[in-house]
């Protein structure tokens, strides 16, 4: 119950940021569209968020929660404290470096980044200009990450899930209160980004402070517990971000067709909601549960984490992977035709979701694989693992980019992410690592024909309701949500009949919210 009451933490709050981030697209689709400032933001935003998700959130959260879980398991608090200060001094100084590099580097990074951007001058320059601004959001981001991972350590969770509300929140102000007094939507959004990761920083800060673990700073020194994580971060770079790695290869790709960026952009933000609320939740929350459990020797409690683990994000990935493969074009109307985002981009964007959408239970099994080899201070084997993947889509991006456009790039991140899941998962049942239960067995086909049942009816829906999202945006709105809570009712009610969903957890559950409300 402590694993699912985390997840409900962690996902309530990465729900929260991703309903506001709806938000956020929304308007920066009505007033960018799909043209070229919003193909220069999009580059230039994902710059420093790769190097995050690659450096900071990534590869480092894989080396630090398990050697910083070990120090608080065997050593104490003091000691984990230690171990947290001599990493903020090293890493904050090796961050700040890279962000003065880049920054320099930026149009040299730019030919790399964006190729196909070199013919348009106006918007390349654009596009290092906006990119300079944006970048030392990494700097108070990596920062954000240490903080993050000791305080889910301790088994908080909630600031940490809360401080990227803060970074929409920033945006929907700046687009709904700023814009229309300033101008410039491009160089705008930029600010936004670097003074939200301020913002974010200064949050953790406090959370941290509160749960004792209010940090100094050491001059820098390579310990070695320090030289421990940097040999674990390494692999961990290539391993934990082979996702993102992917996305910017299509991204690298895309910049060769006319607006692709901006298509892949928004399907991107649609398929994020359940792969933050279910994957990232799982993946937070699963490294330091098992990284102590198995400090603490309970290796059985540990295997029983992780597959209640799977079967639980089995259970809610599988309806919206299904839901958005089937209905892609009345989600994207919905969320995004208005303004400067017309037919032909919603068109566009709801093939790339589809794309995207058929390797959503895959990215969320490698967010629940990978935590059960860095919880053993492996990098290496998910290292292996992650160029195998790399390796494919770029391969199956170039092959298929020239016949299907931007949607290529989509299927191709999708079926790399495939085959990066199963070979996480053989890998980890050859090792012992994962042993199946038989409740676990019993469950994923349930969950499955369940799943598709749903789909189905969502298919006759949107037919029979084709005609509101073509009257008007008030009555797509509706028809939309008729079809999602239609779609959730008979999934949950097919789910119960069935046995694809743990009564008892779920009764379980209820009863300890309602004690813990009466309290």
């Amino acid at each position: 119950m402590a694993l699912i009451r985390s997840l409900a933490t962690v996902g309530g709050y990465t729900g929260l940021s991703r309903v506001l981030g709806f938000v956020r697209d929304i308007l920066i689709a009505a007033v960018l569209g799909t043209g070229t400032v919003a193909d220069a933001f999009f580059v230039a935003f994902k710059l420093p968020n790769l190097f995050r998700r690659l450096f900071a959130e990534g590869a480092f959260n894989a080396a630090f929660v398990p050697l910083f879980a070990k120090r608080l398991e065997q050593e104490g608090e003091a000691a984990a404290k230690a171990f947290a200060e001599h990493t903020l001094a090293v890493l904050l100084t090796v961050v700040a470096f890279v962000c003065v590099l880049s920054m320099l580097a930026m149009p040299w990074l730019m030919y790399g980044l964006a190729p196909g951007f070199e013919e348009d001058p106006e918007k390349f320059a654009l596009t290092v200009e906006l990119s300079r601004i944006t970048f030392p959001y990494l700097l108070f981001m990596s920062l954000v990450a240490l903080l993050s991972g000791i305080l889910n350590s301790l088994y908080r969770f909630a600031a940490a899930a809360a401080a990227p509300v803060l970074l929409n929140i920033c945006f929907i102000v700046s687009l709904a209160l700023v814009l229309p007094f300033s101008g410039m939507p491009g160089h705008l959004l930029a600010w936004t980004v670097a003074i939200a990761g301020v913002g974010q920083f200064l949050m953790l800060i406090i959370a941290a402070s509160r749960a004792g673990m209010s940090l100094r700073l050491r001059l820098p020194r390579l310990t070695e517990g320090v030289k421990r994580l940097l040999a674990l971060m390494l692999p961990g770079m290539l391993s934990a971000g082979a996702i993102q790695i992917n996305l910017l290869v299509g991204t690298i790709i895309a910049t060769l067709q006319a607006g692709a960026v901006s298509y892949l952009y928004y399907a991107d933000r649609v398929y994020q909601l359940p792969l933050g609320l279910i994957g990232i939740a799982f993946g937070v929350v699963l490294l330091p549960d098992l990284s102590r459990k198995l400090r603490a020797g309970a290796d059985e409690a540990a295997m029983h984490s992780l597959n209640r683990g799977l079967e639980l994000a089995m259970l809610l990935t599988l309806p919206a992977a299904v839901a958005l493969i089937v209905i892609p074009e009345p989600i994207t109307i919905v969320l995004f035709e208005r303004g400067a985002f017309d037919r032909t981009a919603t068109e566009a964007t709801s093939l790339a979701l589809a794309a995207f959408a058929a390797g959503l239970p895959a990215f969320v099994l490698i967010k629940i694989f990978q935590p059960a080899f860095y919880a053993r201070e492996d990098t290496v084997t998910p290292l292996k693992m992650a160029l195998i993947s790399i390796g494919l889509n770029i391969a199956l991006s170039l092959a298929l980019f020239w016949p299907f456009g931007h949607v290529g790039i989509a299927m191709a991140t999708s079926a790399s992410a495939w085959l990066h899941a199963f070979l996480l998962g053989g890998r980890l049942g050859r090792l012992g690592f994962l042993k199946t239960d038989q409740a676990l067995r019993r469950r994923l086909p349930r969950i499955a024909v369940t799943a598709i049942a749903m789909g189905i009816a969502l298919w006759f829906g949107a037919a029979e309701l084709s005609a509101w999202f073509e009257a008007s945006q008030e009555l797509g709105i509706l028809a939309l949500a008729l079809l999602v809570g239609g779609g959730l009712i008979l999934y949950g009610g097919l789910a119960l009949v069935s046995g694809a969903a743990d009564r008892d957890a779920l009764r379980g559950l209820l009863r300890r919210r309602a004690n813990s409300g009466s309290a």
